[in-house]
């Protein structure tokens, strides 16, 4: 269901990545998932961690620009169609989808998935209705 994401703005510049992982690996944090996305310029850094407002704290003091939202967990059929099953609920209810991404661990035999959508209640809603397996925060954190 709902899940805290954290997103960093990292300039694109040499060893600025590192940085980030390294405050957040000084101070215990355990990273569940991340995603890049970057342009010439600068990358956004989304993050799953164990302890979403002691990361956002410790990447703060480290004077990384950090905003902390929320993002849609469950878990998704692991076989050919099955996150094309759940995307397609979401387009037939009119929902679009920001972004998308996965984790490595999975959840008996389903991959676990993470997404953002433009209204994150109404995407939730759909998404229960249509029998989709939510993730709650709790069992995200503890993967």
């Amino acid at each position: 269901m709902r899940v805290k994401q954290i997103s960093i703005f990292l300039e694109n510049k040499k060893g600025r990545l590192l940085e980030a992982l390294k405050a957040l690996g000084r101070e215990k944090i355990n990273i569940r998932a991340l995603s890049i996305a970057d342009t010439l310029d600068f990358g956004i850094l989304r993050l799953i961690v164990a302890d979403p407002d002691k990361a956002k704290l410790v990447l703060e003091q480290s004077n990384f620009t950090v905003k902390e939202n929320d993002v849609i967990a469950m878990a998704v059929k692991d076989q050919p169609g099955g996150l094309a099953d759940v995307l397609s609920t979401l387009s037939n209810a009119g929902i679009n989808v920001e972004y998308i991404y996965a984790f490595a661990d999975k959840q008996e035999n389903d991959a676990v998935v993470v997404l953002r959508t433009e209204n994150i209640d109404e995407g939730i809603k759909v998404l229960k209705k249509a029998g989709v397996h939510m993730l709650s925060a709790k069992e995200i954190y503890s993967l």
